[in-house]
């Protein structure tokens, strides 16, 4: 059975379903205003042979983050991912006990190793270069182990492509939603007001491009709310609902864009590039075109503005936590609006 409520997860279940032999089961709710198109648990179990505690993954509580999730197959995305991609991640990834979709439904379920013991970066507050340098290194090992291989993946349905006909039948109505409840209840930076009525007719063709080869498995939320630090400074990464097959040069843009302080980026935005372009060379991939990377990292810039208009149509923006990362957000896009001279991609 597929738990529908996080009433369900009792450690009944989780012996015979997750095979977890625990006597007891308390569940407290983590990652509030962190993610949106999940809900997060962490379970402390007593019994032998089983973990202290788990953390236990299902649907949004908000049905809009459920609705864009299930339309995006990004459920069952992640029990793909466990099932059947973990086990050749080059970067430390939580080890999974179980994981279960419904595909009809989308209804679904993970219970993954609990990595609450790692250090965390908050999204706000932004990462340092030196974590962030490791996050690139990471990043570049991953992208690296996938390149020119990730094509059959979507065609085996363990990823969605970024040239899928699912995200322009579906974004630019999602984004229009999450566009006039942003402008109704957040004042944005100018930059973001010019480009966001224009953006919807750029979603298809921003896509076209990040979709063209050479592809590899993007990870699809490659942020700092999506990383742990170990004693050593390497990373180990959660939330794969978003992998995709595409442009790896997107997550890059993603991260360095949203998950460095605004001055940070500006002043290393360009030298992260280049780190992460030496770390695929060194990883096998040959004939690498900076150039043309370079041109997708922009593109890839802009199109990350779908990010946060989509996101806050799920989120209560009268929460502190939401709304002041959607106000993050929206400076640091600004910033590489402005830096990156993106509105001659529109």
């Amino acid at each position: 059975m597929i738990p529908t409520t996080i009433d369900d997860i009792t450690a009944e279940w989780l012996t015979d379903s997750a095979g977890l032999p625990c006597h007891t089961a308390e569940v407290t709710q983590i990652g509030v205003g962190i993610g949106v198109s999940s809900a997060l648990y962490r379970v402390r179990l007593t019994g032998d042979g089983c973990p202290d505690s788990v953390v236990v993954k299902l649907p949004a509580l908000d049905e809009a983050a459920v609705f864009t999730s299930t339309i995006l197959r990004m459920y069952i995305r992640e029990v793909h991912f466990f099932e059947q991609l973990g086990c050749e991640v080059p970067v430390r990834i939580p080890t999974f006990h179980h994981a279960e979709v419904d595909e009809e439904t989308s209804r679904f379920v993970v219970v993954m190793e609990d990595l609450g013991q790692l250090r965390c970066v908050d999204q706000l507050e932004g990462m340092d270069l030196a974590d962030a340098e490791q996050a690139v290194d990471a990043l570049a090992r991953w992208h690296a182990q996938w390149w020119g291989r990730a094509e059959a993946m979507a065609t085996a349905g363990l990823t969605v492509h970024l040239g899928d006909p699912i995200y322009p039948a579906v974004l630019p109505s999602v984004f229009a939603e999450g566009w006039a409840k942003l402008t109704a209840e957040h004042d944005l930076p100018a930059s973001i007001r010019d480009i966001g009525p224009h953006f919807a007719d750029s979603i298809a063709h921003l896509l076209a491009d990040l979709a063209q080869e050479p592809t590899t498995l993007c990870h699809g939320d490659y942020r700092a709310d999506n990383m742990l630090f170990d004693d050593t400074g390497q990373p180990a990464l959660l939330d794969f609902q978003l992998i995709g097959t595409g442009s790896g040069v997107y997550d890059l843009a993603y991260f360095a864009t949203q998950s460095l302080r605004s001055e940070d980026a500006a002043a290393h935005e360009r030298r992260l590039f280049d780190r992460w372009c030496d770390g695929l060379e060194a990883g096998g991939v040959a004939d690498l075109d900076r150039e043309a990377e370079w041109l997708r990292y922009r593109k890839a810039a802009l199109f990350c503005l779908v990010y946060p208009v989509v996101a806050c149509r799920g989120m209560d923006l009268s929460d502190p936590r939401q709304r002041a990362l959607i106000e993050c957000m929206d400076t640091r896009f600004s910033r590489a609006v402005e830096q990156l001279d993106l509105v001659e991609l529109l």
